[in-house]
């Protein structure tokens, strides 16, 4: 079935006129197709089947409660940026446990706030922030489990610009340069409950495609 279609010359959103809701709710009216986000997440952890892997859906995409509601059901994580969107998880009925914690603007208060929820990872964008997280986990008595967020800085990049965060001029992640070193202090913090390292690349979503062999996968 087609998510969004014209019928009589009608837009219907699955099988609802458009026309309807709006004549309903009133426009601006923003409508989302559960059949389409189902099938998107069907696609991707079928292009992952027989890796190791955990799909987190990036709540700074759409942080409406419904569409996280209904992500939550089809078996994803979360990825959030900040304390309002963990909250946000968690008003949806996500666990802390099954929402990494990225970006580079996170305050130490949302940090003591994602770790004393049991947040299953936190996404060190740099050294001095693998310090500090390190510093809020001894301060709450806590184990931090960090994961080194590297930058790839690929040269070529099929991504519009102003979301591109892979290449050597961005601002996220660690530098490959220095990933090894970073991921090794990360790994031997006295607070550090483990590490690992997903790498940094943000494109629009596309047909589902991984390549055979190489590493497994984790979608964050």
């Amino acid at each position: 079935m087609e998510d969004f279609v014209y019928r009589d010359r009608r837009l219907h959103a699955e099988e609802a006129p458009l026309e309807a809701i709006a004549e309903a709710h009133g426009t601006p009216c923003y409508v989302y197709s559960a059949s389409a986000i189902a099938r998107r997440t069907r696609e991707l952890r079928d292009a992952l089947c027989g890796r190791t892997h955990r799909i987190c859906y990036a709540v700074k995409a759409n942080g409406n409660l419904a569409v996280l509601q209904l992500v939550r059901t089809l078996g994803c994580g979360f990825d959030v940026v900040s304390g309002g969107e963990l909250a946000r998880v968690r008003a949806a009925g996500g666990a802390p446990s099954d929402t990494v914690f990225s970006g580079v603007g996170k305050s130490t208060a949302e940090l003591r706030e994602a770790l004393a929820a049991g947040i299953a990872a936190v996404h060190a964008e740099s050294r001095a922030e693998l310090a500090r997280i390190e510093r809020v986990a001894a301060e709450l008595d806590l184990a931090a489990p960090i994961a080194v967020r590297v930058n790839p800085a690929l040269a070529a990049l099929d991504t519009h610009p102003h979301i591109a965060t892979g290449h050597a001029g961005s601002k996220f992640g660690v530098p490959m340069a220095e990933a090894f070193e970073v991921c090794r202090a990360a790994a031997v913090a006295p607070r550090s409950g483990g590490s690992n390292a997903p790498p940094c690349i943000s494109r629009p979503a596309a047909s589902p495609r991984v390549p055979d062999g190489g590493p497994p996968a984790r979608v964050w």
